[in-house]
């Protein structure tokens, strides 16, 4: 069983490696291409669709995780953005990190991908203008922070190649802890327990799915190679996709950096869209 546990854990590191090196790489280099002025110019605007619509690419082509979110919505606020947009990015930012989204796709298929992508998009946006439209503006706090802004980026390959060693030293170790506990899943634990335990259509498995991932801090790049190995084992999609999505989305850390800036009050309704949308998105994939 250890020898297996090992096997199974090389594997899967090399393939982990291989692919975030070259996707980071890849990725890194489109950035520069981006035009932040004119986004920033766009989220501000008048025009709703052209600002969610910014907003949610915004949130693909930056890859933060929830808490380093944060930072980068107190600067939003400060900027005058209107707070239905800026909701709609701190929902759709966690789960919509470029490198670890195409990952996915290279690991769990491109129709997991993009109906992973298309659902948290679609209620990112119906979360974020409904908390505006119920008047949760107004428990937003006054609070300024200094020393983010959104630089301006120029194509480098040199630069491309400094941003994919950051980004290694900050992502790579937790995909590395993913493909570890993937492995011991993948070799101690009898495929047959988490088919007939987890592998049902039971309804009340993606909402415990949910409600388990929302106290953990399980980044999407720890959780790719688990999901992996819990599909193969038999486990139901819409359960794993139920808590990807909600540990992705919110954290106790998370939640400690938004009483900051947020009052109880939408705190609270931020801890229960991140359960509605990834309840939502785990039926929504049974369905699909």
């Amino acid at each position: 069983m250890f020898r297996n546990i090992i096997q199974s854990f090389l594997s899967i590191a090399l393939e982990l490696t291989l692919l975030f090196i070259g996707i980071s790489f890849l990725i890194s280099l489109i950035q520069g291409f981006i035009p932040y002025e004119k986004m920033n110019h766009y989220l501000s605007g008048r025009n709703t669709a052209l600002g969610v619509l910014v907003a949610l690419i915004l949130a693909f082509i930056t890859p933060f995780c929830s808490c380093s979110t944060i930072p980068v919505i107190v600067n939003l606020l400060k900027e005058k953005v209107r707070f239905g947009i800026v909701m709609v990015f701190l929902f759709s930012s966690p789960v919509l990190d470029p490198t670890i989204i195409t990952l996915m796709g290279a690991l769990l298929g491109v129709k997991v991908v993009v109906t992973y992508t298309v659902i948290t998009s679609i209620l990112s946006v119906i979360i974020g203008m409904l908390l505006e439209k119920l008047g949760f503006e107004k428990s937003v706090k006054q609070v300024i922070m200094t020393g983010y802004e959104v630089n301006e980026q120029k194509f480098s390959l040199k630069k491309a190649f400094r941003e994919t060693i950051a980004l290694m030293k900050s992502v790579y170790p937790y995909l590395i802890i993913g493909a570890a506990i993937g492995s011991v899943i993948h070799g101690a634990v009898p495929t047959e327990w988490i088919s007939s335990v987890f592998g049902g259509n039971q309804w009340w498995l993606v909402p415990v799915a949910a409600i388990i991932g929302i106290p953990l801090y399980i980044r999407l790049s720890m959780m790719i190679p688990m999901s992996q190995i819990l599909i193969l084992k038999g486990m139901a999609v819409a359960p794993v996709m139920a808590l990807m999505i909600s540990s992705a989305g919110a954290s106790l850390p998370e939640l400690t950096l938004l009483q900051s800036i947020f009052h109880k009050r939408l705190v609270i309704a931020f801890v229960v869209s991140v359960f509605a949308m990834s309840t939502i998105s785990g039926f929504l994939f049974y369905v699909i």
